[in-house]
């Protein structure tokens, strides 16, 4: 399976954010898990579809984004923003609906935006993730396009 990777429409908003959230959501069940006890989940991501919902509509607006339709479907998106100042291309956000996962979808998404920057002359390209279990395929995926890990520790916690 091949999906026809095209840009965003008006029609593909809701559906990709509809997607967006089924996806995402082993990913927060992941992040709950880890940070379970500590009270930071809950403090920062009280309603996490919610939040979710707002910043994949904005994206949809402010970024480019491409579809990955499947016989129709909208299978998956990807977000790419441009740091012209630094020559950078950033990968901001990457979905695919369950369905549709562990067949191509991710990789496919990330070859056209690694194309996409560099048409538009960035030099090196970013995408950020999380090391917790919920983010191993998109750890994967980014491994398999050629991404090098820079390892990163954030800590949280609750204030009283």
């Amino acid at each position: 399976m091949d999906p026809l990777i095209r840009p965003l429409s008006e029609d593909d908003h809701e559906p990709v954010v509809d997607l967006s959230l089924r996806a995402w959501a082993p990913v927060f069940a992941s992040i709950e898990q880890v940070l379970r006890g500590s009270g930071v989940f809950e403090a920062q991501h009280p309603d996490w579809r919610a939040t979710q919902r707002v910043a994949v509509q904005q994206a949809c607006h402010d970024e480019q984004v491409w579809v990955a339709d499947v016989d129709g479907a909208v299978a998956g998106f990807v977000a790419c923003q441009l740091h012209t100042d630094d020559l950078m291309g950033e990968i901001y956000m990457v979905a695919v609906d369950p369905p549709f996962q562990r067949r191509g979808v991710a990789s496919a998404l990330t070859a056209h935006a690694l194309r996409w920057f560099a048409e538009q002359g960035m030099t090196t390209v970013m995408v950020e993730t999380g090391g917790d279990p919920g983010h191993a395929p998109a750890r994967a995926t980014y491994e398999r396009a050629g991404f090098t890990a820079l390892p990163s520790v954030r800590y949280f916690r609750t204030l009283p």
